[in-house]
């Protein structure tokens, strides 16, 4: 039987790994990182904080830039990060991209007594897009709302069917301190999974869908959005599926040191180059995947060494 969580034991996360495969991730360098590229998965690490977020910006005009009205085509983005969102909106108004036939999909959203967030909640995804990148590009450039798509109670298989309509050329996400893309969580440690975590097929095969939240994900909200009150956090979300990731031609992750520790960002990048798919830590699941990009900026890497503060 596997270890139990060190953190949360009635949940799976990666405290329930062999030590072994923790033991080898802590001892990475921010040199080794770039070695653990191999084909289908790739390394970059930025200098500056600027240039690590303008580079993630520029990922949705690049992709926006190969949309047309007759082979439309788009993006699935996060919040967290969300620096480069107006950086996205002040590239296209001040080169004057059209944009128009260009699609986006959010990732995620809160799920609150049945339904999504409300615009007006303070932790509302859909408002920070809206009002930090969408509300800010030119009225003149930019597509129309019905090609934006963000994730309702009452639209999931219309949102998940939509990556069939329209290319979703990349999908641009952070790392969450449970190792998650969007809000894929690691499952709770019961029933047919109290021994075992889902198989990585298993795991794959969830699509768009409402979900229980991590206790380590409800912290790190608070830690990152809301002020450290955890209980201001909700306890479910509506999240874009491995479903639709692997609809997705390519899979981009961006490190800045702020959502994962140091720890975290070895951990997924040793996993995926070394074909160690987990659901205990869903993004390593992302092994699989034919095309995965992690980037990091060099600042945030850090080091696992113990040392008292």
């Amino acid at each position: 039987m596997r270890a139990l969580s060190k953190v949360a034991p009635q949940w799976w996360d990666y405290t329930t790994l062999d030590e072994k495969i923790l033991d080898d991730a802590a001892r990475l360098t921010a040199e080794d990182l770039p070695q653990l590229s191999r084909p289908g998965f790739s390394v970059r690490i930025y200098d500056t904080l600027e240039s690590f977020y303008t580079a993630e910006a520029l990922e949705y005009v690049r992709v926006w830039q190969q949309s047309t009205d007759g082979e439309p085509a788009g993006i699935c983005g996060p919040i967290g990060p969300t620096e480069q969102l107006p950086l996205v909106a002040q590239i296209v108004n001040d080169l004057a991209i059209d944009v128009r036939s260009g699609h986006f999909w959010a990732m995620d959203e809160w799920y609150i007594d049945g339904k999504e967030a409300p615009l007006d909640h303070p932790l509302s995804f859909a408002n920070a897009d809206l009002e930090l990148c969408f509300h800010r590009i030119d009225k003149r450039l930019r597509m129309p709302d019905k090609n934006l798509h963000f994730l309702r109670a009452d639209n999931i298989e219309e949102y998940s069917r939509s990556y069939d309509q329209f290319r979703c050329l990349l999908m641009q996400g952070g790392q969450g301190e449970v190792k998650h893309w969007a809000f894929n969580d690691p499952l709770p440690r019961e029933g047919k999974y109290e021994d075992a975590p889902p198989a990585p097929e298993e795991y794959r095969r969830l699509g768009a869908r409402i979900v229980n939240l991590h206790p380590m994900t409800l912290i790190q909200n608070a830690r990152t959005s809301g002020g450290g009150v955890v209980t201001g956090v909700p306890s479910q979300a509506i999240s874009v599926g491995p479903v639709e990731t692997w609809k997705s031609e390519k899979v981009s992750i961006w490190h800045a040191g702020t959502h994962d520790n140091p720890f975290g960002q070895r951990l997924t990048a040793f996993m995926i180059s070394k074909k160690i798919p987990d659901s205990s830590v869903p993004m390593s699941l992302l092994a699989d995947h034919p095309n995965v990009r992690f980037n990091y900026f060099r600042g945030g890497i850090g080091t696992c060494f113990a040392e008292m503060h």
